[in-house]
C-alpha cells in the first residue's frame, strides 16, 4: 500500500511499506530503524510521556537524549493516548492501514487493550505482526522482566565473556537488544515475501533470550557434543592458539588471527621469533592449542617490542590477519569507516545537529541517500492522521481536543501533509 515518506527522502528498497511502530527504548526501535534505513515509512506511536529512551542520561541534544536519537532516525512520530477510547480507535485504524505492526510491550499488554494480531488479521489477512520481548509469548519466563544484561546472563553468553581468572562481564554493546532487533527485521522481511507470494501475513514472536541462545553457535555445539562446559574466553580462542589479543609497547592492544599453519609460520617470522616454527611443541594446530600458554608467552614478549600501529603493516605484509583494538575515537576517525560513510551527520529543522553511526547495508540501486533527524514526540501527529487516515482538519482537531492524540507543537504549527 502507498505511504508517505518522512521528509520525502524515502528512496530505499522498502519504499511503499508502512510500519506502525509501538516500540520504545532499544530492541524494537533498532529493528524499525533498520527498516527505516531500507526505506519503510515508520510511524512511531508514543504515549503522552514519550519513549522512555528520550530521557536516558547522560548526553542530550535539546530535550532528547543521544541514546534515543541514535536509534530513531528516518521515522515519523505520533502521540496517542491508548487509555482513551478515541486513541485506541486511531491506533486500530492505523494498524489496519499498515503493512506491519511491531511492538515490544510485555506479552499480552496490547491484547488487553483490544489490539491483538488475531483480531487485526481477521480484518486484514495480509498484516504482519511482530512482537519483540525478553522471553517470548509463552513459557515460564513469559512475564519476567527483561533487560539486556539479564538476558545476556541467562543466555550463557556472559559466562564466556571476561578473563578466565576474573568475573563474567556483559558485552560492551547491548547485544541482546540489538540481536533481537536484527532477528525481528529478518523475520519481517521473510514475512513480506510470504505476503507477496500468498497474500497472507504472519505473526512473529521474537525472544531476546532465544536470539542469544541461537548466537551461542559453535560454543553451544561444543558443549552439546562433549558435555564439557566452556569457561570465560578472555582475549583468546579455545580452538586456535594464535587467535588472541596482545598488548603492544605503546599500551595499545592488537589482535592477530593466525588460523592456519602457514599463517603461524608467517606470524613467527614477522615478530622475529622464527625459532618457534621449528619447535616440536608447536608443529601442528592441535599441539599449539595444547601448549598455548607457551605460545602466548613467546608472542606477548615479542609484541612488547613495538607499538601497535607499527606492528600492523609488518604483519599485513606477511599476510597475517591483524587489527588494533580501537577505542571509539579511533573508530570514528578510521579511514575505512570514513570511506564507507559510516558516520552520519543529521540536521533537524530547528538547527540541532547530531552525528551517529550509519546504515551498514549498501544497496547498489536502492540505498537511501538522505536521512531525517529523529522526530520529536508527536512531531507528525497531524500529518499521519491526514496522510494515512485521510482525516479532515476538524476531525484532527477533535482528536486533539479530546486528548486522544497530541503533538509537541500546537496543531496550527504541526505539519499537515508529511
Amino acid at each position: 500500500m502507498p505511504s508517505s515518506a518522512a521528509n520525502n527522502v524515502n528512496t530505499g528498497a522498502l519504499s511503499g511499506v508502512r510500519v506502525l511502530d509501538f516500540t520504545q527504548v532499544l530492541s524494537g526501535p533498532f529493528c524499525t530503524q533498520i527498516l527505516a534505513d531500507l526505506g519503510a515509512d515508520i510511524i512511531k506511536v508514543e504515549s503522552p510521556q514519550g519513549d522512555v529512551a528520550r530521557t536516558m542520561p547522560p548526553h542530550f541534544v535539546g530535550d532528547d537524549s543521544v541514546y534515543y536519537l541514535a536509534i530513531n532516525r528516518n521515522k515519523r512520530s505520533i502521540v496517542i493516548d491508548l487509555k482513551t477510547g478515541e486513541g485506541l480507535d486511531v491506533a486500530r485504524r492505523l494498524a489496519l492501514a499498515s503493512d506491519i505492526v511491531i511492538e515490544n510491550f510485555r506479552p499480552g499488554v496490547l491484547a488487553k487493550l483490544g489490539l491483538s494480531p488475531d483480531a487485526l488479521r481477521a480484518e486484514n489477512p495480509a498484516l504482519i505482526w511482530c512482537s519483540v520481548s525478553g522471553f517470548g509469548q509463552n513459557g515460564p519466563y513469559r512475564d519476567k522482566q527483561a533487560y539486556d544484561i539479564v538476558v545476556q546472563a541467562l543466555s550463557g553468553g556472559m559466562s564466556l565473556t571476561g578473563e578466565p581468572d576474573g568475573t563474567s562481564v556483559r558485552a560492551g554493546i547491548p547485544i541482546a537488544d540489538l540481536a533481537a532487533g536484527m532477528y525481528g527485521a529478518i523475520g519481517i522481511l521473510a514475512a513480506l515475501h510470504r505476503v507477496k507470494e500468498t497474500g497472507r501475513g504472519e505473526v512473529i514472536d521474537v525472544s531476546m533470550l532465544d536470539c542469544q541462545a541461537a548466537m551461542l553457535g559453535y560454543q553451544a555445539a561444543y558443549y552439546l557434543h562433549s558435555g564439557q562446559v566452556p569457561g570465560r574466553q578472555g582475549g583468546a580462542h579455545d580452538s586456535i592458539a594464535a587467535y588472541r589479543t596482545f598488548m603492544a609497547k605503546d599500551g595499545v592492544e592488537l589482535v592477530v588471527a593466525a588460523m592456519t599453519d602457514r599463517m603461524w609460520e608467517r606470524l613467527c617470522h614477522a615478530v622475529g621469533r622464527g625459532n618457534l616454527v621449528d619447535d616440536p611443541r608447536f608443529a601442528t594446530s592441535d599441539l599449539r592449542r595444547s601448549n598455548r600458554e607457551h605460545v602466548w608467552a613467546a608472542l606477548e614478549e615479542a609484541f612488547l617490542e613495538r607499538g601497535a600501529d607499527e606492528w600492523v603493516p609488518v604483519l599485513e605484509r606477511e599476510g597475517v590477519p591483524v587489527g588494533t583494538v580501537n577505542t571509539l575515537d579511533r573508530v570514528a576517525d578510521d579511514p575505512q569507516i570514513q570511506a564507507r560513510g559510516m558516520v552520519l551527520e543529521l540536521d533537524s529543522k530547528d538547527g540541532r545537529k547530531l552525528r551517529v553511526m550509519g546504515d551498514p547495508l549498501f544497496m547498489r540501486e536502492t540505498r537511501r541517500q538522505e536521512h531525517s533527524f529523529p522526530p520529536e514526540a508527536g512531531e507528525h501527529s497531524a500529518a499521519v492522521l491526514h496522510d494515512v487516515l485521510g482525516l479532515s482538519g476538524q476531525e484532527i482537531q477533535n482528536l486533539f481536543d479530546a486528548g486522544a492524540v497530541s503533538a509537541t507543537k500546537p496543531l496550527g504549527q504541526a505539519e499537515a501533509g508529511g
